[in-house]
């Protein structure tokens, strides 16, 4: 659920303690995110006024599901693509690749191919999920243009109770729409200091239909995941920290993945491949001056195409990242350090290894990150960054760049029930690897002459009393001279260019809680411009998308006298005019047509049996037929591109047996 701050989103302190024993006495997992919130080392600085935090039972939830699932709960993130591989993610109507993402610390964003998504993840793997929309701290690391994503995977700590060394989780899934069968097992263990955690998820299913019955080819479920995870935790705090994780989906998809079934989009096999790899250090008990952390970590996103293109695309990236957090007080604190990105990007010929074409940056930065309390009611965050970059280009050509940022987030708490805040950032991006399938082209970058930055303005209100939270936010992201790449006919090649975009709008957000439930609301309303003016899906593709209003709502109860929890959730989009040309053939639309999706479920977990919980979903009730407002391709007609549409009426069960 979306938390515009943590005044908006926390419960009081009764509250949360009320909550809190409730939840130990049924064994319960809430809605409110504030509990993954605390775990957040920084929790409560200004940086973090506008961040939404995944909850623990949207994390529950998702663990069989897919992003979209993971994001339900924040109208600001939409998730459109219906299906893993080419589901994309925008964040107040940017384009995630325009975000710094994180997976236990190593930089993520392979930009791969425009019809594949570059983050895709398995939520069954998370246990914390940050989003920081617009304005992200200098410590987000590079290519944090227009906000922040930070995830972190399962440990042997969060599967073990205190005092066990052994243990582990089975969870069984079904959905009837696809006949889609998961399982996965995850076991942990820990001895003198060492831990070991392995996770295996395997998914199978068949094309899903949506809500008009329609089967929706290229959507078939075939993924496997899986997470090993070493670890050794002195005495003293000294903690090093090893995981690899990779995740496949080999099956038929469309030839544009995004786009549905046409005579023109026949199916052909995708095989893709997801590739983490961390290695950290930190230490637990440290405070005070000194209290290090240093990640090394490489990550590969590739798409092979065996047939009919013989092709394959490889997106990697090595980074390392070394700070320092300062602890001056309880109420101020220094975030310093460096990091290092290389990130390569390569088209091949998958049956001979032949490279085609490749592009590559080096990009080291220095970055210092300031959160302090000067006075009751006031947070202040402020950071600097220096990032030095050098881009080649598929002709050997080298481009160096340099540049400053500098983000500035304050929050004043008015009175106890009202508080302001604002945030703005000026951020250095560089020059970006492009999509690696267009490296079998040649290449003119002579218009390849400026870097993009980021420029961002956040500001926001919240009001709580008891238990009711209100906040509203308004948010303006500027993007300026991002790289285009056009394709000129009569020299048979790609020329490189530059464009602004600018997506701008407002969130607003209420939540009330009572002692066994929630019900919680947002509402995110954006709109996106190429060079002034408003524009298509096709025209900001890869910046962002037209999006319009998107509406969340979600309620939960408990029953404790059954053991369950009942809830639902709304996901909807309001009609869309659009006042653009889309500036690709005549298949325009006047409008986005609007959707509303209803969804239930009842969880049961008996206290009898301990660590069982069963799960029953019902999502879709009313059959919408409908595509993600975060599709492409959602403001033109059904004859100009069949837009991939999500699945109808669905129910759904898991089984979960924790040991």
């Amino acid at each position: 659920m979306t938390q515009l701050s943590t005044a908006l989103l926390a419960t009081t302190i009764l509250g949360a303690n009320t909550l809190a024993l409730s939840a130990q006495e049924s064994d319960i997992i809430y809605l409110d995110p504030i509990y993954v919130e605390m775990t957040d080392a920084n929790a409560g600085a200004a940086d973090r006024a506008t961040s939404a935090y995944v909850s623990e039972a949207e994390l529950e939830a998702a663990s069989m599901g897919d992003l979209k699932d993971l994001f339900a709960g924040i109208s600001s993130v939409s998730v459109g693509g219906a299906i893993p591989i080419a589901q994309k993610i925008f964040v107040n109507g940017v384009d995630m690749l325009n975000l710094g993402v994180t997976v236990d610390g190593v930089a993520q964003n392979n930009r791969i191919f425009h019809h594949v998504s570059a983050n895709a993840f398995d939520p069954g793997l998370m246990k914390f999920v940050r989003v920081d929309p617009g304005v992200a701290p200098a410590d987000a690391g590079f290519e944090a243009l227009a906000g922040a994503v930070t995830m972190e995977t399962i440990d042997a700590g969060d599967m073990l109770d205190p005092g066990d060394n052994f243990g582990g989780r089975v969870r069984l899934s079904y959905g009837e729409n696809g006949d889609t069968f998961g399982r996965s097992v995850t076991l942990a263990a820990r001895q003198a200091g060492f831990e070991g955690l392995a996770y295996v998820k395997q998914m199978d299913g068949d094309d899903f239909e949506d809500g008009a019955g329609n089967t929706v080819l290229g959507t078939s479920t075939d993924l496997d995941s899986a997470l090993v995870k070493l670890a050794y935790e002195a005495e003293t705090g000294d903690r090093v920290e090893f995981s690899a994780q990779k995740m496949q989906d080999d099956a038929l998809r469309n030839r544009r993945a995004n786009f549905g079934a046409a005579t023109w989009n026949p199916l052909e096999l995708y095989e893709t491949e997801r590739t983490i790899y961390a290695l950290r250090y930190e230490n637990t008990q440290a405070a005070g001056l000194w209290d290090p952390e240093l990640t090394l970590g490489y990550s590969a996103t590739e798409v092979d195409k065996e047939t009919p293109y013989d092709s394959s695309g490889l997106t990697d990236t090595l980074s390392f990242t070394a700070k320092n957090h300062f602890h001056q007080s309880e109420t101020a604190t220094i975030t310093a350090g460096v990091d290092y990105i290389d990130k390569t990007s390569q088209y091949s010929i998958y049956s001979t290894g032949e490279k085609l074409g490749r592009e590559r940056i080096e990009n080291f930065g220095l970055f210092a990150q300031a959160r302090v309390e000067p006075m009751a009611g006031l947070n202040l965050s402020a950071g600097l960054r220096y990032d030095t970059q050098t881009f080649t280009d598929v002709n050997d050509a080298k481009h160096e760049n340099d540049g400053l940022s500098g983000n500035l987030s304050v929050e004043y708490a008015i009175t106890q029930s009202f508080s302001v805040r604002a945030g703005y950032s000026n951020v250095f991006g560089g020059i970006p690897v492009e999509d690696n399938y267009l490296f079998a082209d040649p290449w003119d970058y002579s218009g390849l002459t400026e870097v993009t930055r980021g420029e961002n303005i956040v500001l926001g209100a919240n009001w709580e009393e008891g238990p009711l939270r209100l906040g509203a936010e308004l948010f303006q992201t500027k993007l300026y001279t991002v790289r285009t790449s056009a394709y000129d006919g009569g020299a048979g090649g790609y020329v490189a260019g530059h464009a602004d975009f600018e997506s701008k709008g407002f969130t607003l957000a209420g939540s009330y809680d009572w002692t066994s439930g929630f019900a919680r609301m947002s509402y995110t309303y954006s709109e996106a411009e190429l060079n002034g003016a408003a524009a298509s899906s096709y025209a900001v593709l890869d910046y962002g998308t037209p999006l319009g209003g998107v509406f969340s709502l979600e309620v939960q109860q408990e029953l404790i006298d059954y053991d369950m929890v009942i809830g639902g959730s709304i996901d909807a989009a309001l009609e869309y005019d659009l006042e653009y040309d889309t500036g690709v053939g005549d298949g325009f639309l006047e409008k986005m047509p609007g959707y509303v999706v209803a969804n239930v479920f009842a969880e049961y977990r008996p206290r009898s049996v301990d660590g069982l919980t069963l799960r029953a979903e019902i999502n879709n009730i009313f059959d919408e037929t409908y595509a993600d407002r975060g599709t492409y391709g959602n403001d033109f007609t059904e004859d100009e591109i069949n837009t991939l549409k999500e699945p109808g009426r669905s129910v759904s069960l898991m089984l979960t047996k924790e040991f």
